[in-house]
């Protein structure tokens, strides 16, 4: 049992990992700066997340690795969401979250965690997360 743990662990962290990358190579970042994959990553999940209705933001993160479902809970507070957030909200909201220069700025650093979660969750799922936000905000959405 506890070689099992052990494995669901380290399969969470590397699926974490793949996803820290996968940010990092959007931006040709080195692994030195998985600070700032990561913090690009929980600043647009908790937008994400206090954007989204209670059932469908649990549905959605039941689809993302153990590591980062803990990432996305981190501070929830339920009976606060959903918020309204537009486009422009939402990238003002990335920018106060995110605390690094990057390529782009917030609205790169938006587009490309999107893209990055969209290939990790089923296209189902992500088009029901699209099909809550509004319509300024899921254009950014691929």
């Amino acid at each position: 049992m506890a070689d099992s743990m052990i494995s669901a662990f380290e399969s969470s962290l590397d699926k974490t990992n793949l996803i820290l990358k996968d940010i990092e190579n959007a931006y040709g970042w080195p692994k030195e700066r998985r600070n700032q994959s990561y913090a690009a990553l929980r600043t647009v999940l908790h937008l994400l997340r206090d954007r989204l209705p209670v059932d469908e933001s649990v549905e959605f993160a039941q689809q993302l690795p153990v590591l980062v479902r803990g990432i996305y809970f981190d501070g929830w507070v339920p009976s606060d969401v959903p918020i309204k957030l537009n486009r422009d909200d939402f990238l003002y909201e990335v920018r106060q979250g995110f605390p690094y220069d990057a390529e782009g700025g917030p609205e790169r650093v938006t587009q490309v965690v999107l893209d990055t979660l969209r290939r990790h969750v089923t296209q189902g799922e992500w088009q029901d997360v699209k099909d809550t936000m509004p319509k300024d905000l899921a254009m950014m959405m691929p």
